[in-house]
């Protein structure tokens, strides 16, 4: 496993919650690809996904590369994202952006940010509807589900509701 693609993340992700004693487990399973099929897999609500959208802010002299967190059974609105954090508009980087800044291939990017130019944002209704979140911990074959409180805790993400009514 040491040679996938994310596998570095992943343990940086287990060392820092056992660092910080959070309350989560690891849940190993197929790759799949879908939302819908993971949280089925994981016995979770799709609601309790942490889909992770790696994004470009520009304009009004901003220029800065966010990892937009917002529960899986919701759509972003990278507009009203772009304006709450003070840029124009908003748009998802691009696969070798995302390699960069993630070290993820699409699909298994976890809530958490380890590269300095990427700013950590999450839409607070991920935290308000559940007591766990689950989400791909940078491998596709591996989920993580811990105690939202543990979570935001941890991250610190800055709250911003970005979500389409």
């Amino acid at each position: 496993m040491p040679h996938d693609k994310g596998y570095a993340v992943h343990q940086q992700i287990i060392d820092l919650l056992n660092k910080h004693h959070a309350r989560y487990r690891v849940v190993e399973h197929d790759a799949v690809g879908k939302c819908e099929a993971v949280s089925a897999i994981r016995k979770t609500a799709l609601g309790q996904g942490a889909k992770a959208l790696v994004c470009h802010v520009k304009g009004n002299g901003m220029h800065q590369h966010v990892l937009a967190i917002i529960a899986a059974d919701k759509q972003a609105d990278l507009n009203q994202l772009a304006v709450s954090l003070g840029g124009r508009k908003a748009s998802l980087a691009s696969p070798a952006e995302v390699d960069t800044l993630t070290g993820c291939e699409f699909g298994a990017i976890p809530p958490f940010s380890f590269h300095p130019a990427l700013k950590l944002v999450a839409d607070p209704l991920l935290f308000e509807r559940f007591d766990e979140i689950a989400f791909n911990a940078g491998l596709l074959t591996h989920s993580i589900i811990m105690d939202t409180q543990d979570y935001l805790r941890i991250t610190a993400p800055t709250l911003i509701d970005f979500h389409r009514a």
